[in-house]
């Protein structure tokens, strides 16, 4: 039952990607262009430092698969590509291998095919420690992501229907592993509350994983017999949402994931404070229709791009991102309005603002 889950998920998760593409909140952050603010592209630098470790870009490959001999082919393929573009990876779920520790070889095959590369094993907030503990060794993995999927769970035919011991698993978790711990969400956001929540109890990354990528309510109500629960397939707050609902919280790494369709949304979200960004859905759907070249070479020029931006944009490293004016409308600005989260500012915080109106005597030291 797990691994046709498994395999269904993936199935769902691409035909999702060919059917219902369209816009999200990442298309309501726009760059205010100063024509004179670039740089030399041999100037920008791509790494972060992150999950404790120093990446040599902000881009990961986010949780997918695992669990069938077709997802761990998956694995295998998504491993490579990892190995070749120097970006870490993160396991899907490891919940089949606790179940049924037959099928961790499709797991395993991330460190396999990717001896040196920074993996990261990913259970839920329901795994005990021994479990816990026994994934990360599977995969000598560098750090380990917890997810959080209520809104996933209780669509799900067969999923969980009990979330109150996750605040103290996670805290026990955090207390009893030798590697970084990432919490993030599956597509539903994580709040300012439940990351200031997550800093306090010692987690070392909140990816705050928001609606706008692949909708795990739909893929989970599609597998329902009746596909009763179409009203809440917009649940949550957007990936845009979240990293500007988390503004100026400190203590605590923030990654993006959900929606990151391309290297201006990776921008997007570096300029809105995330520290790095995590695709799936863009790359599961590129690797199952054309192969493991093609993702390395999407890989690979995304990351070329990315680097465009930032020299147009002026800055040298993924973090000035967070010094670039950006313009905030449509929903999105709502949604902060509500929240009292001021935007305006944003558009106002790049050197270049800031030295022309200088200038002209609009601000002053």
């Amino acid at each position: 039952m797990i691994a046709d889950r498994k395999d269904d998920h993936v199935r769902h998760a691409v035909n999702h990607r060919r059917n219902h593409s369209g816009g999200n909140d990442f298309d309501s952050v726009a760059f205010v262009h100063h024509a004179l603010a670039g740089i030399d592209s041999a100037d920008v630098r791509l790494g972060v430092d992150f999950a404790g470790k120093h990446w040599t870009s902000p881009l990961y490959v986010n949780a997918m698969t695992g669990g069938s001999t077709n997802t761990g082919e998956i694995n295998r393929q998504l491993a490579v590509a990892a190995r070749e573009t120097g970006v870490p990876i993160a396991s899907g779920s490891m919940s089949a291998y606790f179940r049924d520790p037959a099928v961790a070889g499709t797991f395993r095959v991330l460190r396999e095919e990717n001896p040196h590369g920074f993996v990261l094993a990913n259970v839920n907030a329901n795994a005990t420690l021994d479990q816990v503990r026994s994934a990360i060794d599977l995969l000598e993995a560098d750090a380990l992501q917890i997810h959080v999927n209520s809104v996933q769970e209780v669509v799900m035919p067969e999923g969980d229907r009990a979330f109150a011991g996750w605040p103290r698993r996670i805290e026990e978790i955090v207390a009893g592993v030798p590697v970084p711990v990432i919490v993030k969400e599956v597509g539903f956001g994580l709040s300012r509350q439940t990351v200031t929540w997550l800093r306090e109890a010692g987690v070392t990354v909140a990816d705050v994983g928001g609606r706008g990528g692949t909708n795990f309510a739909r893929i989970e109500n599609d597998r329902r017999a009746g596909a009763d629960f179409a009203f809440i397939e917009q649940w949550g707050q957007s990936t845009a949402a979240c990293l500007l609902d988390c503004t100026g919280i400190t203590g605590i790494d923030i990654s993006a994931s959900g929606g990151i369709r391309s290297p201006l949304d990776m921008a997007r979200a570096l300029a809105l404070g995330a520290k790095a960004t995590g695709v799936a859905g863009a790359f599961l759907e590129t690797l199952v229709d054309h192969g493991t070249e093609a993702l390395v070479a999407k890989i690979t020029t995304w990351l070329d791009q990315l680097r465009n931006i930032m020299t147009v944009l002026g800055a040298t490293t993924p973090a000035e991102l967070t010094g670039r004016d950006v313009l905030v409308t449509g929903d999105l600005a709502g949604f902060c309005a509500l929240r009292g989260i001021d935007v305006a500012c944003l558009a106002h915080r790049s050197p270049w603002w800031r030295e022309s109106n200088l200038r002209e005597g609009v601000i002053h030291e």
